[in-house]
């Protein structure tokens, strides 16, 4: 929509072709349907969020950053609020409204929309595009912008064409990887924990002994693994790695204090109930539900009277404490993932117009891109710079555009 909107204002004849019943399916459900769909911060901070070719998006990114963003739906009419962590939503708290502002200025701009037309072949002559296919009928066009989406979210029409259409001709695609996702752990008891949600814990992800991704933040526990904030981020981070080896999630529970402040802490409540059982004693330091984990993973029995707890057995507590680890196996699928890590390698783009290197007049935008990042409208925000990127350029110097 924003590529198509981008051509038209250059004055180029559009058409998108659509296949589902309506446009704007996945954005619909992005943000769990209230559309985070871009971030208030400065350019660097943008940058740091990117995980995959940050320098690819340079180009895009400041031809149509998150500031002019926010300034074109406005424009629309579509009314914008910034909330925790500089996340832009409308102020609806619609996503409806962010498509029906799109659709509106779509309408403006003339551009022809298809419904229920699935492309099934791009055609070229020589190097250069030269029409589409529908089962239907063959459109014929100057240029073509393929802007497909990835593998998530199945449903809403993102079903890998872009990565065929791209393989077709030759372009190497980097293999989809599902990503901001939650995490399969090997680990009998994380299951035991399924709900339980964690605030203000470390979350360290390592690969033979490395460290990959570090996080602080929220988590949950569910049951097949870990979810959460710190995790949807840390399955993005680590997403080559997790695709060919099992990593090691080393969860610290209490961050804030260090080992020997955490000591000073547990000591406390030893002092307070020297004649317990150290079950009964530790219950003030976690959730409810955490307690029978650490009687059973930890290092100190649950019927150990506290006044024989030794100084060597409260230290290893706390190395317990401050390092819980898990044996992540593999990421959730592709149903489950808010976006697809991957896709057409950055190298056949020209990264000024997005056109391919190898075929004149075909471009690609969006996700359908090895581009990613980190939640709180980044990924939201590289559909639409790539999209006016592609836009533009496809409709300089054309008659026609597809």
């Amino acid at each position: 929509m924003i590529a198509g909107i981008s051509a038209a204002r250059e004055g180029a004849a559009v058409t998108i072709f659509e296949k589902n019943e309506k446009l704007g399916k996945k954005l619909f459900i992005t943000g769990k349907g209230r559309c985070n769909l871009t971030n208030g911060c400065e350019s660097e901070a943008f940058f740091e969020q990117v995980i995959s070719n940050k320098k690819f998006m340079y180009s895009s990114f400041y031809s149509f950053d998150n500031f002019q963003v926010m300034a074109f739906f406005e424009s629309l009419g579509l009314s914008l609020k910034e909330e925790r962590g500089e996340r832009v939503f409308p102020a609806s708290d619609r996503s409806s409204d962010v498509i029906k502002a799109l659709e509106r200025e779509l309408r403006k701009q003339n551009v022809k929309i298809l419904l229920g037309s699935e492309v099934t072949s791009l055609n070229y002559q020589e190097d250069a595009f030269k029409s589409l296919s529908t089962r239907e009928k063959e459109y014929f066009g100057d240029s073509c912008i393929i802007a497909t989406g990835g593998c998530s979210y199945e449903s809403t029409g993102s079903t890998g064409d872009g990565y065929k259409f791209a393989k077709e001709r030759g372009l190497k695609v980097v293999s989809p990887r599902p990503a901001l996702v939650g995490l399969e752990v090997r680990d009998p008891w994380v299951p035991l924990l399924q709900g339980l949600s964690l605030k203000n814990v470390k979350g360290t992800f390592l690969a033979k002994g490395k460290v990959l991704y570090q996080e602080f933040g929220e988590m949950l526990f569910t049951h097949y693994g870990i979810s959460g904030p710190i995790v949807l981020s840390g399955s993005s981070a680590c997403s080559k790695a997790l695709s060919g080896q099992e990593l090691t999630f080393s969860l610290d529970l209490k961050p804030a204090l260090s080992e020997e402040q955490l000591d000073k802490r547990i000591l406390r409540e030893f002092e307070a109930g020297l004649n317990k059982q150290f079950k009964n004693v530790i219950t003030a330091l976690f959730p409810a539900k955490f307690v029978p984990v650490l009687l059973s993973e930890g290092p100190i029995r649950g019927d150990q009277v506290v006044n024989e707890i030794t100084k060597e057995m409260r230290q290893e507590l706390v190395t317990y404490i401050k390092n819980v680890k898990m044996t992540v196996t593999r990421p959730r699928p592709f149903k489950e993932a808010i976006i697809t890590a991957g896709g057409v390698d950055v190298k056949e783009l020209n990264p000024s117009t997005l056109e391919t290197k190898k075929i004149t007049g075909l471009y690609f935008a969006g996700e359908v891109i090895d581009v990613d990042a980190l939640t709180g409208g980044f990924n939201l925000q590289i559909a639409w710079s790539t999209g006016y990127q592609a836009g533009i350029s496809a409709a300089k110097g054309e008659e026609n555009g597809i």
